[in-house]
């Protein structure tokens, strides 16, 4: 960072600081170095945070390989991936956004953090999505886990009341954005609009990753849906020709309870997904069934860490939604310039270990 000889003059009293200097530092750089510095060991302490949970995360998994192997197969790898592209995304604009303010480009900044902000609420909406899903179908931490092939809620093929719960904030905050947009159009308040704007816009970004999220799940509900029907009919076929006639009768109770769990799930194309996708061979020489590992309940040890990793996360999302929120007011102030550009720097980094931890979480808690 360079800096011109008449930034810091001295007199008889001092320095003569600029206004968006702190009084304790001698220059806006070592300002900045001194903050950044406090960053990085913020964001040591967040890494130490996680590697806790990525720790028990092989622990548990090292010893029950069988669990994670029937538990993964609830998690829907297509909303992962879609989420990892909107914080991959994310991430561009929010780098965006720190070039912007070193070249003191107010719209600039002020588009790039709204458009963080939309990426971050598409993100907990898809998640919503994911998270109702599963406690829909008792996808629960220990303890509370309930067996998959017990019956399941009804409740047709509306949306789920956890889902319509989970959004009334979401819901709330847009009434009331859009409220505060109106108003400040109608009074001509141009700043106080760059603000409602976007957090109208960042509002309703969180029902665009919700309709995301419905729509990739049953289409992937009904896709499974035609596998396991093709599935089933070519398992009967290989039955009879290896077994002959004599298991002619285990077939038949097999059938019964695959035609019970269908009509369970009739109802609903998205718990369709559970009945359709699970399998029920031994996936390790040795070690029970899948369909004994579900009624015993082991998977929810599986779900308790999925929920205290992605749960966590989460939460790191919203926190971070919160300090963008605060940059964003402070851009539409044009408080940032080509030597004050710390803070947005600084959440940058924030912002960039955030989808840091999650392309690690994607991989490990979805596809392997």
């Amino acid at each position: 960072m360079s800096h011109s000889s008449d930034t810091h003059g001295h007199d008889g009293h001092g320095h003569d600081h600029m206004p968006f200097q702190a009084h304790h530092f001698d220059d806006p750089e070592q300002q900045f170095d001194s903050g950044k510095l406090g960053m990085w060991l913020f964001l040591v302490t967040e890494v130490l945070f996680f590697s806790g949970m990525f720790c028990a995360y092989a622990l548990y998994r090292s010893r029950n390989p069988e669990v994670w192997q029937f538990s993964s197969q609830y998690l829907n790898a297509t909303l992962g991936a879609f989420n990892t592209g909107v914080l991959l995304f994310s991430s561009l604009s929010m780098a965006w956004g720190v070039r912007c303010a070193q070249l003191r480009q107010r719209t600039g900044l002020v588009v790039s953090l709204a458009v963080t902000l939309g990426c971050a609420s598409i993100f907990l909406g898809v998640k919503a999505v994911e998270y109702t899903h599963k406690w829909d179908i008792g996808l629960l931490p220990a303890g509370t886990y309930e067996s998959q092939f017990a019956p399941l809620p009804e409740h047709g093929s509306g949306l789920s009341p956890w889902l319509i719960n989970l959004s009334i904030v979401p819901a709330l905050f847009v009434v009331g954005f859009a409220i505060w947009y109106v108003v400040t159009m109608v009074k001509g308040q141009k700043r106080e609009s760059e603000v409602s704007g976007p957090m109208l816009v960042t509002a309703l970004c969180y029902f665009v990753g919700v309709g995301v999220g419905l729509a990739f799940q049953n289409a992937e509900a009904k896709d499974h849906g035609s596998e396991h029907s093709v599935a089933a009919v070519s398992t009967d076929a290989e039955h009879m020709d290896d077994h002959g006639a004599h298991d002619s009768e285990s077939l038949d109770k097999h059938d019964e309870a695959s035609h019970e769990g269908d009509d369970r799930h009739a109802g609903d194309p998205t718990l369709a997904l559970v009945s359709t996708s699970v399998r029920h061979d031994v996936v390790v020489p040795g070690a029970p069934t899948l369909a004994e590992i579900d009624q015993r309940g082991g998977a929810g040890l599986f779900f308790s860490i999925y929920y205290c990793m992605t749960g966590v996360h989460a939460i790191h999302i919203l926190g971070g939604m919160v300090v963008l929120t605060w940059l964003l007011v402070r851009a539409t102030k044009d408080h940032f310039n080509e030597q004050y550009f710390g803070p947005v720097d600084y959440v940058g980094l924030y912002w960039h270990l955030v989808d840091l931890i999650w392309i690690y979480l994607f991989p490990l808690l979805y596809l392997i």
